[in-house]
């Protein structure tokens, strides 16, 4: 419900809502005393499904306006903990500088993107020298050594740093030049809420058009001849549910739906195929998705279905000029891809190409006219493999043994190239181009450490951790080579494991400011994830869940006892689905912790879940469960999330970030857990709640604002730890 506090000043407002500040603490951080920390009213309210009734004090600091937030109550105690927050680290202000400092200094100030070729041009971003945000450029392709850099007719097509002048906040969402490369649609979120206004750009002029949509999300796909484009939409619940038809110069409140979604568990996108001949509508939830086709030529044709929807039927479709190219689970979890002509794209005429199996993992694939890419995981470990016209099949090699690689922008749909992305812990992100005819890897950028790497300093290994059901679950480390491995160094352990989303193994330039300070880096490739196959992301969700939160804790004792960590000397992070794995850690066991980030957590779990008004709620049900029809489902989310779990203890440092925009986990999670956490920890160690008021899901946008937060982070760990210089 929301506070009412009327004819009071704002002082008495502060003092209404979060307490008074009269009482000093001492800080874990520093002998100068704190003020109290804010302190949230309780409200009565409850709430009853399945005859279980939940009592829930903290409640209303969900602003019933949402997404409009501007309940004075709620913003003031928001306000009250972000004031904390910058009392409990102002004395580590200098070790905050200190760190951003070097975090900045490994970003090369003028960085830019691998030129990559679409149609008669070459486009690129680059950075201006300290600049925050992109400036996107192109120039002729039949220049001399366009593919190199840009030639001396190089234009500037969009400006970031004009556009996000003056905003706290700029995101491009979407950037989408026309087939005759006069026009180009683009999109952008200026408060983190990622509803994005498409606008379209004369390239010859440099003039906007009077087309401009609200509220739409993705990128444009433009029809053959220009003359219109197709958008999705989203509703006020922020789900993507509508596809329109825009024809330039009309009003936009005249644009054709050319598709909807009713089920709300499901969100619609649209893709061009590789050809350019097809528009792709895919309409999914986690399990279950459906794919119909339009010619790019006819935007008024009626969408071709390509496969009914069938419950846990997940498939996806691209066209390769002559013959449409299908991914599918329907004989194996971990996919297989198979062939269909353009008059029959019935299931019983698909053909297959390449059949996944228990250790063959079939994740994605690009269309070319002349081949297929294919990205695989085989035990764990990435491949990309190649299948030509004749159905011939060849892996390209990678020099080390543990690595990260995918495949990168391909917009070309006729080439003898392909662009892929490489890295591993202690390889810093590689951009190659594979050239087919040669067989041989082209190195075409190796990210710049300005301030200085030296990868022969540090070393990788991958290692395999017991979980207590038996399972065996995957480990990165890295290090430098002289930190001891006698459980007298300090661990940095990061995991995430839901939906299907494997953390790979790669490098951060940002994490070398807390190996240099002899750190372990840790990433537990946890169930949850499809890091071994699809099957260990199902055995991550639903009513396996918990092997999600047992595998995080099993990896760090069993670190603990190969002599990478001690029990109180590990801090540990994850943010979202990342941040309801802290929150269930820290209440499986909190003696293990030294230090805790939680970035914008998903810990409010079993409230979000019952709330079929939120945007991502009935999408997530095929991932939690359904808690609102069935009982069950709500006794196994309740017995896990960590709002719902939180008891009377000892709690290790917390800091807890938010975003009051975030349309994907609401800003009141991480309120109303910081609130009543508040009220039963025994210990005095910190607490600390960050809101963005200004940002969303991925905190500041800036490239170095977002990097200042890190900064925060390594500067909370250090000093909770007491390992600050």
């Amino acid at each position: 419900m929301h506070g009412r506090l009327t004819a009071v000043t704002g002082f008495a407002l502060y003092a209404g809502i979060v307490g008074g500040c009269a009482e000093e603490t001492e800080s874990m951080f520093d002998a100068k005393p704190l003020p109290e920390p804010p302190t949230a009213d309780r409200r009565p309210h409850s709430a009853t499904h399945h005859g279980i009734t939940v009592e829930d004090p903290y409640h209303w600091l969900k602003d019933d306006s949402y997404p409009t937030v501007d309940d004075a109550d709620v913003l003031a105690y928001l306000e009250a903990e972000n004031r904390y927050f910058e009392a409990a680290m102002a004395p580590h202000g200098a070790l905050v500088e200190t760190l951003f400092e070097e975090i900045k200094a490994r970003q090369q100030a003028d960085e830019a993107s691998v030129p990559v070729r679409e149609g008669a041009w070459f486009y690129q971003w680059r950075y201006e020298e300290g600049g925050q945000y992109r400036i996107w450029s192109r120039w002729p392709a039949n220049a001399p050594d366009a593919r190199l850099a840009p030639t001396d007719d190089a234009e500037t097509i969009l400006d970031e740093p004009a556009l996000a002048q003056g905003l706290e906040y700029f995101r491009l969402g979407a950037l989408a030049v026309s087939n005759a490369d006069q026009l180009m649609a683009y999109s952008a979120d200026t408060n983190g809420s990622e509803r994005f206004r498409l606008v379209v750009k004369d390239l010859g002029s440099g003039e906007l058009l009077e087309d401009a949509i609200e509220d739409t999300i993705g990128a444009p796909v433009w029809a053959a001849d220009d003359s219109a484009f197709l958008y999705t939409v989203v509703d006020e619940n922020w789900r993507p549910y509508q596809l329109r038809r825009h024809r330039l110069g009309e009003p936009t409140a005249q644009d054709t739906i050319v598709y909807e979604e009713s089920d709300p568990g499901f969100f619609v996108g649209i893709s061009a195929s590789a050809s350019k001949q097809h528009l792709i509508i895919h309409t999914a939830d986690h399990v279950t998705s459906e794919v119909y086709l339009i010619p790019t030529d006819d935007l008024d044709a009626k969408p071709r279905l390509v496969a009914a929807r069938r419950a846990g039927h997940e498939y996806s479709v691209d066209h390769q000029g002559d013959r449409f190219i299908i991914r599918t689970n329907d004989r194996h979890k971990n996919t297989r891809l198979a062939t269909a002509s353009g008059d029959d794209l019935s299931e019983d005429a698909w053909t297959s190409l390449l059949e996944g199996s228990d250790t063959l993992y079939i994740r994605g694939f690009q269309a070319f006219a002349d081949f297929i890419a294919v990205q695989e995981r085989v035990d764990g470990l990435d491949q990309i493999r190649l299948i030509d016209r004749a159905g011939n099949s060849a892996h390209i090699d990678f020099p080390e043994a543990a690595y990260a690689a995918g495949l990168g922008n391909n917009p070309e749909f006729q080439t003898r190239s392909l662009r892929l992305n490489y890295t591993s812990m202690v390889t810093p992100n590689t951009v190659h181009d594979y050239h087919l005819d040669s067989e041989k890897l082209e190195t075409r950028k190796v990210r710049k450490i300005p301030s200085g790497y030296d990868p022969s300093l540090y070393v990788t290994e991958r290692i395999s951790a017991p979980a207590r059901d038996g399972e065996r679950v995957p480990v990165s480390l890295v290090r430098r080579k002289d930190t001891p491995v006698d459980g007298s160094a300090p661990l940095y352990l990061y995991g995430y494991g839901a939906y299907g989303h494997a953390i790979p193994p790669s490098f951060s330039a940002a994490r070398l400011s807390l190996l240099d300070r002899g750190f372990i880096a840790a990433i537990a490739h946890i169930r949850g994830g499809d890091d071994l196959g699809y099957h260990w992301y199902e055995a991550g969700k639903l009513e396996r869940r918990t092997n999600t939160f047992n595998d995080f804790v099993d990896v760090a004792r069993h670190l603990i006892g190969t002599g990478h960590a001690k029990a109180g000397r590990i801090a540990i992070a994850g943010g979202s689905a990342g941040g309801e794995l802290m929150g269930a850690a820290v209440n499986q066991a909190p003696e293990l912790w030294g230090a805790v980030a939680a970035h914008v957590p998903f810990v409010d779990v079993l409230n979000t879940m019952l709330d079929d008004s939120l945007p991502l709620t009935p999408i997530e049900w095929p991932e939690w469960g359904n808690p609102i029809e069935d009982a069950e489902a709500f006794k196994l989310i309740r017995s896990y999330s960590p709002y719902d779990q939180l008891k009377p203890g000892a709690y290790p440092p917390m800091l807890v970030t938010a975003g009051l925009n975030d349309p994907r986990v609401t800003y009141w999670e991480p309120a109303k857990y910081v609130a009543k956490l508040r009220t039963l920890k025994t210990d005095h160690n910190l607490l600390l709640l960050k809101t963005n008021m200004g940002a969303g899901h991925g905190g500041k946008s800036g490239r170095f604002d977002s990097l200042r937060e890190v900064a925060e982070e390594y500067a909370f760990f250090l000093a909770a730890m007491e390992l600050a210089e």
